[in-house]
C-alpha cells in the first residue's frame, strides 16, 4: 500500500524503514528539513520536500501520518492536511497526543469528509527491531485499510483497533502512565539496593532478576546495559523530565475517581527530582525542629559550594 509518513524524528524515521524493509508498501517520507529526508530515500522511501508534495504523491484514498511532536506542531499539520486531502483520505495522528485533542482533530477530520485514526505508538528507539505495538482508535473503515502498515510496524499480536476516536491515545497515555509507575518502583528498589551494607552488582543483580522471577522485564534488560556502561550512574544526572502522559492518566484518574496512588506518586516524584534544594523539605526540617528538637542541616554557603 502507498502511505505517507511525515516527522523524521527518532520513531518516525525508523517506522518509515521498517515500512520499507519489511513490508511491501511505498512509503513517502516528509519532514520540515530535508536533510532526514534525503537520508530516508538512501533506505528507500521516496521524498518529498513540502506537506504539498507530500500530499500530492498519493493518490485517494490517502494515508497522511504525522509523526511530529504533540500539541500545537500536530495541530498545524492535520489542518494543512484538511485543506490539501480530498473526501475519503486518512489522517493518522501518531504523536503523544492528549485524547481530548484526538477527539477534537477527529471531528475536524471528519467534519471535512475525512477519516480518522489516532495512534498510540510504543517502541522507542528500539522499534525497527523489535516492533511497536500500536494502539488505535478512530474510524473502522480507515483500520481496514491502513491495517496491513499496522501488521509491518508491529511485533506478533502487536496491533489492536481498539474504538472510537481517541481510544488509541487514551490507551497509550495509561500505558506509559503504568511506566512511570514500574519505572519508579524499580527505581526505588535499586537505590535500596546501592544504600545496603552489601556490596551488589547491580547489572548482575538486573540480569538474575530476569531469569525467570516475577519481577522480569524489558525494563530490566534496559538497566542491565545501563548499569554495564556506567555501574554507579555516576555520570547522569537525577534530573528527570515528563512527557506529559503521567499528569494527563492522574487527570483522569480524579476525573474517574480513580486511586491511582503509585502512578500519582512516580509523577511527584519526577517533580522532586527538578528541585536542587526543595523549600518543602526545608519547611519539614524546620518544623522537626521547632516540636521535636531534631537536627538541622544547614544549608551549604556559596562558598562551600
Amino acid at each position: 500500500m502507498d502511505i505517507g509518513i511525515y516527522g523524521m524524528g527518532r520513531m518516525g524515521f525508523n517506522m518509515v524503514r521498517r515500512l520499507v524493509d519489511k513490508g511491501d508498501h511505498r512509503v513517502i517520507a516528509g519532514n520540515r528539513s530535508s536533510g532526514k529526508v534525503d537520508e530516508a530515500v538512501e533506505h528507500g522511501a521516496e521524498g518529498s520536500y513540502s506537506v504539498e508534495e507530500f500530499v500530492g504523491m498519493q493518490e485517494s484514498p490517502r494515508v497522511l501520518w504525522t509523526m511530529l511532536p504533540a500539541g500545537d506542531v500536530t495541530d498545524d499539520m492535520v489542518h494543512q492536511f484538511i485543506e490539501l486531502a480530498d473526501d475519503g483520505d486518512i489522517i493518522v495522528d501518531g504523536a503523544n497526543s492528549y485524547f481530548r485533542d484526538s477527539v477534537a482533530r477527529a471531528r475536524e477530520v471528519r467534519n471535512a469528509g475525512l477519516r480518522w485514526l489516532d495512534a498510540g505508538v510504543s517502541g522507542g528507539i528500539w522499534g525497527y527491531d523489535v516492533g511497536y505495538c500500536t494502539m488505535i482508535g478512530g474510524d473502522a473503515d480507515a483500520f481496514e485499510h491502513v491495517e496491513s502498515a499496522f501488521e509491518t510496524l508491529a511485533p506478533r499480536k502487536g496491533y489492536a483497533f481498539l474504538g472510537d476516536a481517541g481510544a488509541g491515545h487514551f490507551a497509550k497515555m495509561v500505558h506509559n502512565g503504568v511506566e512511570y509507575g514500574m519505572l519508579q518502583a524499580y527505581a526505588e528498589g535499586f537505590e535500596i539496593l546501592q544504600k545496603s551494607r552489601y556490596d551488589y552488582d547491580l547489572r548482575a543483580l538486573s540480569s538474575l532478576w530476569n531469569q525467570g522471577s516475577v519481577v522480569r522485564s524489558w525494563l530490566l534488560e534496559l538497566a542491565e546495559d545501563a548499569f554495564e556502561h556506567d555501574p554507579n550512574l555516576d555520570s547522569i544526572s537525577g534530573y528527570v523530565e515528563d512527557s506529559g502522559e503521567g499528569r494527563w492518566t492522574v487527570f483522569e484518574a480524579i476525573a474517574e475517581d480513580v486511586p491511582a496512588n503509585a502512578i500519582a506518586g512516580s509523577l511527584f516524584a519526577r517533580f522532586a527530582s527538578r528541585q536542587e534544594d526543595s523549600f518543602a523539605m526545608k519547611v519539614i526540617a524546620a518544623l522537626r525542629g521547632e516540636f521535636g528538637g531534631h537536627a538541622i542541616k544547614e544549608a551549604a554557603t556559596e562558598q562551600e559550594q
